[in-house]
């Protein structure tokens, strides 16, 4: 990645979204199935992504296969976002091995709008430009260059909420009911302390949270800014809000309330089957995973309460087409249609990932969800996004996060002191920056 100080950065905001206005109508596809290598021909169109965008879930690919039956979608993912950017750098640098479309995390946006617009499509060149009323302002604005380029189309934005386990609850005699539980832990304080209940009384193998790491990235969520500040200074080590959020997970790890589990782990997804933690700060997107990883068996155990501390935002996506991509003109087609409000409601509705198409959240308002005990996702989550903060992005967002989460495991894994730990976090992001 460029060294950050060789651009002015230019600083975008995101999280809050304005949820207003009905559902529009999907955008039909165009050409779509035109192929660009020779008219009327069979085209393959390549999709590479990381965790879980729903789109497989959601039959999407399949819906668009039978609206263009000369098109065939394949879909590769990797789990750990960190994986994926590592990989799709070393790709973009030596120009192969590259997708059609490839999703972009919005922690990493800024580093594409100003430091590697060379090496994706502006999209302004297919008529993208005509899609921007479709979106919540932020989130089209995070994906737009200094110099106009538009260079992806923005999936979801990640509200955040409390996932929890009704059944290990009700072993550990707490109550299950999320109203009583957003009221008992409306502070962090108040979960941490809710979390020293359960410890008392837990099933065996079972832990209050997942990691402390989740819980910083939960907390550091819930702040306008983080990492930067908006004149683009770095601003991670003298943030106060930061080091609240980090001095909290520590208390949580010195409390022996998180089953010590790195996210994204092999040991991670077994979890949620096992049963190994009772709560996890779940944005939207997590929905889908959590189905995915803890399955069938796990449908009814789980349910969902506000967050304590008030609304944020964690995550959300983009997709985008590399310059050399083999079919781009297709490719765009897809994640126009993909990523019109019509889809965003229909992936919301079977993975939980939050629509940031302003137009479909009346589609989504009263959505509930069976999985998770009929919890009213559309309801909580809805609130969250109206209500959480607008966040400072910066260049190195997500490789600032991933440096303190590492030292944040650090302290629950190995017992490393956190002030070693908060020097090892400084020491990886000075070398992350270059």
């Amino acid at each position: 990645m460029t060294n950050a100080r060789a651009a002015k950065r230019t600083i975008l905001r995101l999280g809050g979204v304005v949820l207003a206005g009905s559902l529009l109508a999907a955008c039909g596809s165009g050409s779509g199935g035109a192929s660009s290598e020779k008219a009327g021909g069979k085209v393959t169109l390549t999709v590479d992504l990381f965790g879980s965008f729903g789109y497989k879930e959601a039959g999407l690919y399949a819906e668009y296969e039978k609206l263009h039956p000369n098109v065939t979608i394949k879909q590769t993912d990797t789990q750990d976002e960190a994986d994926y950017w590592k990989s799709l750098q070393t790709r973009l640098a030596g120009g192969g091995g590259l997708a059609d479309v490839q999703g972009i995390e919005v922690g990493r946006i800024a580093s594409v709008t100003q430091q590697q617009t060379d090496r994706f499509e502006d999209l302004r060149k297919y008529g993208a430009d005509g899609l921007k009323s479709q979106f919540a302002e932020a989130k089209w604005a995070a994906a737009t260059a200094k110099n106009g380029e538009i260079l992806a189309l923005g999936t979801d934005v990640g509200p955040e909420a409390m996932c929890y386990r009704t059944d290990l609850f009700k072993q550990a005699g707490l109550p299950t009911d999320r109203t009583e539980l957003a009221r008992r832990w409306s502070t962090w304080d108040g979960y941490l302390e809710l979390g020293k209940q359960y410890k008392a009384k837990a099933p065996a193998k079972s832990a209050w949270l997942d990691s402390v790491g989740s819980l910083f990235s939960i907390m550091i969520g819930q702040e306008e800014e983080r990492y930067y500040n908006a004149s683009g200074e770095l601003i991670w080590e003298t943030n106060p809000a930061l080091r609240t959020a980090w001095e909290t997970s520590v208390k949580a790890s010195d409390a022996g309330l998180s089953a010590k589990l790195d996210q994204w782990s092999p040991q991670w997804n077994q979890a949620f089957a096992a049963g190994s933690f009772a709560t996890i700060p779940c944005p939207a997107w997590m929905l889908g995973y959590i189905k995915g990883q803890a399955g069938e068996t796990g449908k009814g155990k789980w349910d969902i309460a506000a967050l304590p501390g008030g609304a944020g935002n964690w995550g959300g996506s983009y997709l985008a087409v590399p310059k050399a991509a083999k079919h781009k003109k297709e490719a765009y087609e897809l994640i126009k249609w993909l990523t019109a409000p019509e889809q965003q409601a229909k992936v919301f509705a079977k993975q939980g990932n939050f629509p940031s198409a302003t137009g479909a959240i009346t589609e989504i308002a009263d959505t509930s969800d069976p999985y998770f005990s009929g919890a009213p996702i559309g309801q909580i989550f809805g609130h969250a996004a109206k209500t959480s903060p607008v966040q400072v992005l910066g260049v190195h967002d997500q490789n600032i996060n991933q440096q303190i989460t590492n030292a944040l495991s650090e302290v629950e894994r190995k017992g490393l002191a956190p002030g070693k730990a908060w020097e090892n976090a400084k020491k990886g992001v000075a070398n992350t920056l270059g």
